[in-house]
């Protein structure tokens, strides 16, 4: 590690005196309805952040959408000859507008609740407050170009803020995601990679009670392709197939002659996830009723964010700073996707979960252990320094 001891106590004790501050921001961004298909409120966040932004120094881009909230590019320049590296948190929420009058933020002995409280208003800060003490003790970033970008989509997959991120992440020599670290203390060296696919199905209608024979059941190909689907979990390790949404026919007395499977895989590894998808489409293509036809149609995908060599370094790194301040940190693996998945599939060094520790993402308790606040940032701000410092990070 090429952080010292009175280096790292500088660091937290910096980040202590910015806690009250640290905390008051939170509960002002909580207060934002911002649910990914709510973008005034996401671009509420992002004028907020832009700000913030700007005030630590960055030189700031909006790529505008018009049906999702803006992405917004931070820039930070260091030293010369350091590396480069990317910091990613999302600015939205899972929940609909009105949720923040039902359940605002608050503050019951030491956790704090409200919506995205953890997901993921606390990480996205905590990046903010890292750059911001690292700017305090050490001076100019190490980092010779350093972006962070504030997604305005992630819950949805990243649609428009994606392009944004491959761009950023093809020039940069490691990723640093700021999603919450597990309610145990984890941080995420890799995830599961998942794909949001459609079976399209198209038979014949018909008059069910006059003339059924004449029909050819898209619902009844349907339940044949949902058994068949599901008989593929466990044929691969770490494998899940779901038919989670059926949807099809138009009346009880019409032999349907429309259906739709919305299903989700996730894999391990993309080598089992390319398998999967691909007994799909023979799934999709090959019919039990006859003449019944069906197109299959990707709606979202995220490759496994697998273990990178490389990576695992950074979690070395994170680990030693952990001992120094105090507490032990492991990494784990976790089936929900993220930027991280993106990055990493790109084969650039990666590690998420950095935010401060919380559960019950994306549910009404929700909430954030304040006690993690002060060494999870100060984590942060010391990775941060000792990946910029270490000359394998350029690989």
């Amino acid at each position: 590690m090429t952080i010292d001891s009175s280096e790292l106590a500088a660091l937290r004790a910096a980040v202590e005196r910015a806690e009250p501050e640290y905390l008051a921001d939170l509960e002002h961004l909580v207060g934002i309805d911002c649910g990914s298909y709510t973008k005034a409120g996401v671009d509420e966040v992002g004028t907020w952040v832009d700000r913030a932004m700007v005030n630590l120094g960055a030189r700031v881009e909006t790529v505008a959408s018009e049906r999702w909230g803006d992405t917004i590019v931070g820039r930070f320049e260091g030293d010369p000859i350091g590396p480069r590296a990317l910091l990613i948190g999302h600015m939205d929420t899972v929940f609909d507008a009105g949720t923040v009058a039902a359940r605002p933020f608050r503050v019951e002995g030491r956790r704090a609740y409200g919506p995205g409280v953890t997901d993921m208003k606390s990480g996205l800060l905590a990046g903010l407050y890292a750059l911001r003490v690292i700017a305090q003790v050490v001076g100019r970033s190490p980092f010779s170009h350093l972006t962070f970008i504030a997604n305005p989509d992630e819950e949805v997959g990243s649609p428009s803020s994606s392009p944004v991120i491959r761009a950023e992440a093809a020039r940069s020599d490691a990723c640093f995601v700021l999603e919450c670290a597990r309610a145990n203390g984890d941080i995420v060296s890799s995830r599961k990679g998942v794909v949001d696919l459609h079976i399209v199905i198209t038979g014949r209608a018909a008059h069910a009670g006059v003339e059924p024979e004449k029909g050819r059941s898209a619902v009844l190909e349907a339940a044949h392709k949902i058994i068949a689907l599901h008989a593929l979990n466990g044929r691969w390790p770490g494998v899940t197939v779901n038919a989670g949404v059926v949807e099809g026919g138009t009346r009880p007395n019409v032999v349907a002659e429309q259906a739709r499977i919305k299903v989700d895989i996730r894999a391990v590894t993309r080598a089992s996830m390319e398998a999967a998808e691909a007994a799909l489409r023979e799934i999709a293509t090959t019919s039990t009723v006859p003449d019944v036809t069906a197109v299959v149609e990707e709606h979202g995908r995220h490759w496994p964010m697998e273990k990178l060599e490389r990576s695992a370094r950074l979690v070395d790194q994170a680990r030693a700073i952990a001992v120094d301040l105090g507490f032990a940190l492991n990494d784990a693996a976790t089936g929900g996707a993220s930027d991280a998945n993106t990055t990493s599939g790109m084969g650039v060094p990666t590690l998420d979960g950095l935010g401060p520790v919380g559960g019950n993402d994306h549910a009404p308790g929700e909430y954030l252990e304040l006690d993690s606040v002060v060494p999870r940032i100060t984590l942060l701000a010391a990775l941060l320094l000792a990946t910029a410092r270490d000359p394998a990070t350029r690989g």
